[in-house]
Order: C-alpha cells, then sequence, then structure tokens
C-alpha cells in the first residue's frame, strides 16, 4: 500500500506541473466558454482516464522488461525533454480553437474526445508512461489521473474567475526546472545502478 501512495504522490505533482501551461489546460478554458463546467470536467475525465490506464499498461511493461539502472537513465532523458519541451511553450492552433468551438452534439462527448485524441502522444501521456515503468502501476494512473484533471479545472476556475490566464512565463519556467530536477535525481539514481 505504502508503494501506491507513493506513486500516487509522486505521478500527482508531477502530471500536475506537466499539465501546467499545456494545451489540455487552453482547450479547457475554452470548452468552458461554450458548455457547463461539469460537462467540460466529466469529458475530461472520462479521457485523462483512457489514455493514462494505457500509458500506465506501457510504461509497466516496459518496467518489467527493462533493467532499473538504464530505465532511470531513459526516464532522466525524457524528463529533461519535458523540461524543454515545456520551456518551448503550447497554443492552440487556429483549426484546434475552430474546433473546440464547433464541438456539437453531447458536450461531455465532444470534450471527450478532443481531450482524448489531444492527449495522444502528448507529454503527460509520456510522463505517465515514464513514471509507471518506476512505480506502482494503480499508483500512477491515479495519480496522474487526478493530477490531470485537478490541472485542467485550476485553469477553468481561473480563467472564469480572472478571465485571463495565468502568468505563463513563470509557469513555464517553473515547470521545466522541476522537470528538470526530476531527471537529475533519476539520472543519478540511473547510473548508481548501472555502475
Amino acid at each position: 500500500m505504502a508503494e501506491t501512495w507513493a506513486a500516487f504522490l509522486v505521478s500527482f505533482g508531477v502530471i500536475f506541473v506537466a499539465e501546467l501551461g499545456d494545451k489540455s489546460q487552453l482547450m479547457a478554458m475554452t470548452f468552458a466558454t461554450r458548455y457547463k463546467v461539469w460537462q467540460v470536467v466529466v469529458g475530461i475525465t472520462a479521457a485523462t482516464t483512457v489514455v493514462h490506464l494505457a500509458s500506465v499498461g506501457i510504461g509497466a511493461g516496459l518496467g518489467e522488461a527493462l533493467p532499473t539502472g538504464w530505465i532511470n537513465i531513459v526516464a532522466a532523458v525524457a524528463f529533461f525533454g519535458f523540461a524543454a519541451w515545456t520551456l518551448r511553450g503550447d497554443s492552440l492552433t487556429e483549426d484546434e480553437q475552430q474546433k473546440a468551438r464547433r464541438a456539437t452534439g453531447s458536450a461531455v462527448i465532444a470534450v471527450g474526445a478532443a481531450f482524448f485524441l489531444a492527449e495522444l502522444g502528448d507529454k503527460t501521456m509520456l510522463a505517465t508512461v515514464t513514471l509507471a515503468t518506476q512505480y506502482d502501476w494503480v499508483g500512477v494512473w491515479i495519480g496522474s489521473t487526478i493530477g490531470m484533471v485537478a490541472a485542467d479545472m485550476l485553469a477553468i476556475v481561473v480563467g472564469r474567475i480572472l478571465g485571463q490566464r495565468l502568468p505563463e512565463r513563470v509557469v513555464r519556467y517553473g515547470a521545466a526546472t522541476l522537470f528538470a530536477l526530476f531527471g537529475v535525481a533519476l539520472l543519478v539514481e540511473g547510473i548508481v545502478e548501472v555502475v
């Protein structure tokens, strides 16, 4: 049980930070201007639950197949990549903005489908895969899902109450720094195990 809680806490923190400033937050804010907040949250939660379940499946399989030291080194490189990706920033393309505005049918299905597709191959999905190679998959799945939903809810609330986004530059640098720190910790741990 302690391993599951540790996996939950680490995954929640990593994915919450990864989601800050991500295009998914921008999508959540956009959908929240068109649909009821509860519909957006349910759609995000459903999509995230499915994507992150697949992610932990992939990560747990890799974790069983590869030596731990090398996994840590690869994971460190991945986290350095996430830091660089976060520094680059994310924004919605004009096409993605149009899709968010034109979504028809059930709001929950529209939001869920959009988030599902947006998250495939996104840094939060890749971070979840990486975490599942290191930690208990159940804790990673629950923590990463709740972390992402919490970050998107924060964006909705901040966007609706303040009518503006979080200071993008501060969020981007803070998130990138945390990713880099996770990367350094994993790299040191991996090198110690390999050597």
